[in-house]
């Protein structure tokens, strides 16, 4: 006898949490996620669909295979995930569960989603985290971004909270997690940056200005120390 799982037909679609780490394309123009564990070599956008990780040619998600985006219901539930070491540099992600889904005691496994929102934890040095800069990780064509203060970036490459919200597009917020100054983004035509996303933004240029007046007074004294010798 063949078992049919029940069908749901919600009014609206659901909502879920997960957790990613954030990258950036290697020529700066794109940002995305990647997941932590099944299919995370394969990055995604915003508004994604998912495929099958084992090649195989049936739509995601099969109800016999393990393949599709997951996700759980509970908030808190996901935020525990961030707590282990190897994911202490990834990010929140609130979704909505779009198409096709076969739900389980805590989540749900489906074949579409929409990020509508990413939480970025603290700077590894515990400061609020005003940038995702390079983690010094990267999959083919792009790279890994953790959480970063602004004495911390040291010269990497880096985008703003604000900046990763644009570079991804679709309407995402991205917002720095623990209050403090939460560098919000939203994409909408007639949005523009609030006191904190321009607080961020004009944080991040100062540490590269910082760094730029380093590198010429290092430059300059090596300059003259050999004017002196010759």
């Amino acid at each position: 006898m063949r078992l049919r799982l029940p069908e749901e037909r919600p009014t609206e679609p659901p909502t879920g949490f997960k957790i990613a780490h954030p990258v950036l394309s290697q020529d700066g123009d794109r940002a995305g996620f990647t997941g932590v564990s099944l299919g995370g070599a394969l990055p995604y956008g915003v508004l994604a669909d998912a495929s099958c990780v084992y090649g195989l040619r049936h739509r995601a998600p099969h109800r016999r295979c393990d393949c599709g985006f997951h996700c759980v219901l509970d908030r808190t539930t996901a935020e525990a995930l961030l707590c282990t070491a190897e994911h202490r540099a990834a990010v929140l992600l609130e979704v909505t569960v779009l198409g096709r889904y076969i739900r389980f005691e805590r989540g749900f496994r489906y074949g579409r989603q929409r990020v509508r929102t990413a939480t970025v934890g603290p700077c590894a040095c515990g400061a609020v985290a005003a940038a995702l800069a390079d983690a010094g990780w990267g999959r083919p064509g792009w790279r890994g971004l953790a959480p970063s203060c602004v004495g911390c970036l040291r010269g990497r490459t880096a985008v703003s909270l604000a900046g990763f919200a644009r570079l991804a597009g679709e309407g995402l917020r991205v917002m720095a997690r623990k209050g403090a100054s939460a560098a919000v983004a939203g994409l909408g035509a007639d949005q523009g940056l609030g006191v904190p996303e321009l607080a961020a933004e004009a944080a991040l240029l100062q540490a590269r200005l910082d760094l730029f007046q380093a590198q010429l007074a290092r430059l300059g004294e090596r300059g003259s120390g050999g004017g002196r010798q010759g």
